[in-house]
């Protein structure tokens, strides 16, 4: 990975980090399938409207936005509703890293070079250390819901790498337009589940103490960490194997860790604060092990003269091989 792609990685990390406490501040206000909901349909109506449907398989796109969009943020918000903690569902959340690295390996036919094993191995030794420290702050099924969601982030990040290396596409494009496929599904959820009128009485209530600030922690959702944050991370996946991409969101719960320490009082202790720091390690060697190989280059970027050097080859499966970079 480049220097200047390692540092968009970075800023990803650190919005994503910061993401958790506006969730934080929103389920204090909204239901957790309703806020879902909303973080989406703010971003999808203005974008059916007025940004061109990216000339991806339909399959891949919806891959995309179940499991990014639906999956994800409908576990997570559920176990933080019920009780998660802030700076440990930023933590169970990144199992979405080893899934992704095993999804990629499975579908994508991604090799694994050694010493990338070696990082992950060592990054998800830190989560464990940091897991073991903090779960007894947690009740079981939280965390469970918080797997859960890890899981549907990577289905969401093979369907993102798969629509991306169909053609030329622009990869915010992509990124908005997986939006659109979650607010009709999560508004049903939230129907059925919730109630038909919960979230229209949070939306009539707004003007109450928790509120406001759920709304301005709404608004850093969906233009920080929805717009911005999942653009350039969808952008490096298209650049990258999974493998090489995804251990860099094992850094997210350092920042979410910090950012509930000095925004909620989530206290860590000394035990957190080693196993971030395996983690910062493991990710770093994981992210790095490419270039001192020097095999995994990154792949071109998408143009439009040249969209078939960019396309699937077959292989004799049937199925569609990506070719290597």
């Amino acid at each position: 990975m480049t220097n200047r792609d390692r540092l968009l990685g970075l800023t990803v990390v650190l919005l994503w980090g910061l993401n958790f406490i506006a969730i934080r501040v929103g389920l204090d206000h909204f239901p957790p399938f309703f806020f879902a909901a909303l973080r989406f349909a703010v971003i999808a109506v203005p974008v059916v409207f007025c940004i061109p449907r990216p000339k991806v398989p339909l399959r891949w796109l919806l891959l995309y936005g179940t499991g990014f969009g639906i999956l994800q943020f409908a576990f997570l918000f559920t176990a933080m509703r019920a009780g998660m903690p802030t700076g440990l569902a930023s933590l169970v959340l990144q199992s979405s890293a080893p899934f992704t690295v095993v999804l990629g390996a499975l579908f994508l036919r991604e090799r694994l070079r050694p010493v990338q094993l070696l990082g992950i191995a060592v990054a998800v030794a830190g989560i464990a250390v940091i897991g073991l420290d903090r779960a007894q702050h947690a009740p079981l099924l939280p965390m469970l819901l918080t797997l859960a969601g890890g899981l549907g982030w990577a289905f969401g990040n093979i369907g993102s790498r798969l629509a991306m290396t169909s053609g030329a596409v622009n990869p915010l494009h992509l990124t908005l337009w997986m939006t659109v496929v979650s607010p009709i599904p999560m508004f049903a959820l939230s129907a059925l589940i919730e109630g038909p009128t919960t979230g229209l009485d949070a939306m009539t209530d707004i003007g109450s103490p928790t509120g406001w600030p759920a709304l301005l922690g709404l608004a850093y959702i969906v233009v920080l960490g929805t717009v911005a944050g999942s653009g350039l991370w969808t952008y490096l996946m298209s650049r990258y194997p999974a493998s090489t991409v995804a251990p860099m969101s094992l850094l997210v719960p350092v920042v979410g860790i910090v950012a509930a320490w000095a925004a909620l009082g989530e206290t860590p202790s000394v035990l957190s604060v080693l196993g971030g720091l395996i983690v910062i390690a493991g990710a770093f060697a994981a992210t790095t092990a490419s270039s001192r190989i020097g095999t995994n280059k990154p792949a071109p970027e998408p143009t439009t003269a040249r969209p078939a050097e960019e396309a699937p080859v077959p292989t004799l499966a049937g199925r569609p091989r990506l070719a290597e970079a």
